[in-house]
């Protein structure tokens, strides 16, 4: 199945106007990042450069993202982190037995067909009754690229020298949809790795752009 990464310009011309169709889910977000006693979603004026376009930053394959999910949570725990030709139940063990840690990571504790990451630096996933019934927890986009970072190297990437990202999806792609297929890797860790670049593109233009991750 397809998954779309895009990225929500956090400008005054698209959150300020009355028919962001963002508005619900952010002011969700205010009130969890407001409970943990965090400043709410920023929103920025205007600039030059800046427009209230969402647009795809990256696509990949839901079960690869469950790779990158597997591969950190090894790296995390202390564990040899090897490559698999597919999920199996070591994956699901690894989430019974590190569910703590699991619910502590920004890249694992998400919903992989919802909810955001916003550029507000927190430690651990917020969570409330609201998200969960919706978008699911919400991330923060520091703290998933320090994730990112930390799980590179396990997979074969230089987290400050990192391969070019993928192209994104030239139109959105439906749920049911395969995934494009991903260009040509002779690494073990290919999904992985597939996976890691188009979530750093997003988390590193998140921070620099002032936009919101939202998956689709």
């Amino acid at each position: 199945m397809a998954c779309d990464l895009w990225l929500v310009p956090l400008v005054d011309v698209l959150c300020h106007t009355p028919d962001n169709p963002f508005a619900e889910e952010l002011a969700l977000y205010d009130k969890a990042l407001g409970e943990a006693g965090l400043p709410p979603v920023p929103v920025y004026a205007y600039m030059p450069g800046l427009s209230g376009d969402v647009a795809p930053v990256a696509g990949f394959d839901y079960d690869a993202l469950h790779f990158l999910r597997r591969a950190y949570l090894l790296q995390m725990c202390g564990l040899a982190v090897t490559p698999v030709d597919e999920l199996g139940g070591d994956y699901e063990q690894l989430l019974e037995m590190f569910e703590t840690n699991a619910q502590q990571s920004h890249l694992v504790w998400h919903y992989d067909h919802a909810g955001a990451y916003v550029p507000v630096d927190f430690p651990h996933p917020l969570a409330n009754d609201e998200l969960l019934a919706g978008g699911g927890p919400l991330g923060s986009s520091q703290t998933l690229l320090r994730e990112l970072e930390f799980v590179a190297p396990s997979i074969g990437i230089d987290p400050a020298n990192p391969p070019a990202a993928p192209q994104p999806p030239m139109a959105p792609t439906e749920l049911e949809e395969p995934a494009a297929p991903a260009p040509y890797d002779a690494s073990p860790f290919a999904r992985e790795r597939h996976v890691w670049l188009g979530l750093h593109a997003a988390a590193t233009r998140s921070l620099a752009q002032g936009s919101m991750i939202i998956f689709s």
